[in-house]
């Protein structure tokens, strides 16, 4: 058996997105589950206070320092970013089909690569126009406006998706000062009191059932998030970002076995072209 230190980069990096997978898939089947008791400010709540209590004996191992920030308006704004997303993510995920918000979630780097342009003068070239047009190709083929109806939840997905991409471009800058441990803290200790203030309004304890999906749902978020920045530093992203589209086909199945949601032609040939503008994109970032 190889040692440990022997394993090869890109291998380290599939096996931490094969975490990242389980952990995203995981997660979006305990928000399906506990939307049948809890509405999402609710199940928000819980995710961060399960991730606060799991990430405090991390923080002691690897020290109280990691508690401490040196740019705090940073971490708020990202936070901020965040929770819009992480809201219109988990109200999707009780309304529509999984594979339809994994489908339409895909387009954050799409929503990046556009932000990048406006706000931080990034180069357009014709590879990025391209990719941009593919995204949005996508996006049509999956709502079809005009054939049918345009499901406020797949609006709200793709709010959460833009709301990520601000998110991320924050967490990119706040990396050059700021641990992945220290990231971690402050969206737990911020997010915290915001989703406890919402959650009173029609406060419901959930029941003894859905306690395992309650604990789950902290415990996935901290995971998905460390696995996949674990990815990133193993392999570049033409590696990584394939591999985690392998979320959509397995929600797909989920949702088919366990809910009865049927593959939808439409939203799977969307997220195909969705994933060739993100290749695109990547390989013009190389």
């Amino acid at each position: 058996m190889a040692a440990r230190g022997n394993i090869p980069p890109p291998v380290k990096a599939s096996l931490w997105m094969a975490g990242t997978v389980l952990s995203f898939t995981l997660m979006g089947v305990c928000g399906r589950e506990l939307s049948a008791e809890l509405n999402t400010f609710q199940t928000l709540f819980w995710r961060s206070l399960v991730g606060g209590i799991a990430i405090l004996p991390i923080l002691y191992y690897h020290g109280w320092g990691h508690a401490r920030t040196q740019r705090l308006g940073a971490q708020i704004f990202r936070n901020l970013a965040h929770f819009a997303g992480s809201y219109g993510w988990f109200y999707a995920i009780g309304v529509i089909s999984l594979a339809e918000v994994f489908a339409l979630e895909f387009t954050t780097p799409i929503w990046t690569a556009l932000l990048a342009f406006l706000f931080l003068k990034e180069r357009l070239s014709v590879a990025r126009v391209a990719a941009i047009a593919l995204g949005f190709a996508g996006i049509l083929l999956i709502t079809r406006p005009g054939v049918e109806a345009i499901h406020p939840a797949a609006l709200a997905v793709l709010g959460a998706a833009f709301a990520y991409a601000v998110s991320y471009a924050v967490v990119k800058s706040l990396t050059a000062t700021e641990s992945p441990l220290t990231i971690l803290v402050y969206m737990t200790a911020l997010q915290l009191p915001v989703t406890l203030a919402l959650s009173v309004d029609g406060w419901v304890w959930p029941s003894f059932a859905v306690l395992p999906w309650v604990v789950m749902v902290g415990l996935t978020s901290l995971s998905a998030h460390y696995c996949m920045a674990r990815a990133f530093q193993q392999a570049d992203a033409m590696l990584v970002v394939p591999l985690d589209f392998l979320r959509l086909p397995l929600i797909a199945v989920l949702g088919l076995l366990f809910y009865g949601e049927a593959l939808n032609p439409w939203v799977l040939g969307g997220a195909a072209l969705v994933f060739a503008a993100n290749i695109l994109n990547i390989r013009f970032a190389r």
